[in-house]
């Protein structure tokens, strides 16, 4: 069974090998949605693919009716100058727009948690670039992942990917710094907070059979946000444009294991000379 230590659940291997089941529903249905993304369809019609999905996968979806006032929908989708948590419904793609996918799934009581953000037809150049860097940023903060180290250093280096980046149109990109990834497993969200920022080596040790959510959130201006009217949707203050991207992972004896992605993360670890620690 697992175990609590001030609020870390630790996971057996047999625990992250259902992660690992969950993590592979939220990667293959976020592939269908990327396809699914175009000109003329609505965020209620990619919420509708992922739900029945997710259930024909035999997983149930983490996000709806989730938190207070309930989450309406099985995934969160956040477009342009919405960072996260929108509500999907009647709001039609156009090209040139950005949307962020936000997928949870759960298989017998373990939790899977990831997000792209995908653009409509051809965005505009500093857009794209802002995609590139928060999705790199993502991979460098799993990247500086090990067995002994703590928390604070995947922030520490998804911050830092950030700032050694040239902003596309000479300012500097905003990290959100209210909304942070988590611990996950038996429930969505668990200690510890996962900020995208900080000094390295402080926070919980990274431990064998600790799984956590790493979501960097990045915007083209400023990094304040305001809560809209419907009590879940997260948009920009100044209207600035916004890239989100998230996976669930895992520390083994081996190395690093990304259990939402489709090939465990072993393509991108490499590329970055970490090891694999899947299977």
């Amino acid at each position: 069974m697992s175990f609590r230590d001030r609020g870390v659940e630790i996971k057996t291997p047999e625990q992250i090998e259902k992660m690992r089941l969950a993590g592979l529903v939220v990667g293959r249905t976020l592939e269908l949605l990327r396809d699914a993304v175009k000109a003329g369809v609505t965020t209620g019609e990619l919420d509708a693919l992922a739900e029945d999905h997710i259930l024909s996968s035999g997983a149930v979806p983490s996000f709806k009716g989730y938190s207070h006032p309930p989450f309406p929908a099985s995934i969160c989708a956040s477009v342009n100058d919405e960072v996260v948590h929108g509500i999907p419904g009647d709001r039609v793609l156009e090209d040139g727009d950005v949307i962020s996918i936000d997928c949870g799934a759960i298989v017998d009581g373990w939790h899977g948690d990831a997000a792209i953000t995908v653009g409509v037809g051809e965005v505009a150049a500093d857009v794209a670039e802002l995609m590139r860097v928060t999705e790199e940023a993502l991979w460098h903060g799993i990247a500086a992942a090990r067995l002994g180290g703590r928390v604070t250093d995947i922030s520490h280096a998804v911050e830092s990917y950030v700032r050694s980046q040239e902003h596309p149109t000479g300012g500097s990109f905003g990290i959100l710094e209210e909304y942070v990834g988590h611990g996950i497993g038996s429930a969505m969200h668990q200690p510890p907070n996962v900020p995208n920022y900080g000094r390295p080596g402080r926070g919980p040790k990274l431990v064998r059979g600790l799984a956590l959510a790493v979501e960097p959130m990045v915007t083209l201006g400023s990094s304040e946000t305001t809560l809209l009217p419907d009590e879940w949707t997260v948009g920009t203050v100044d209207g600035s444009w916004s890239a989100h991207y998230e996976h669930t992972f895992t520390l083994t004896p081996d190395g690093a294991w990304v259990l939402t992605a489709l090939d465990g993360g072993e393509r991108r670890l490499a590329e970055l000379g970490v090891p694999f620690g899947g299977h």
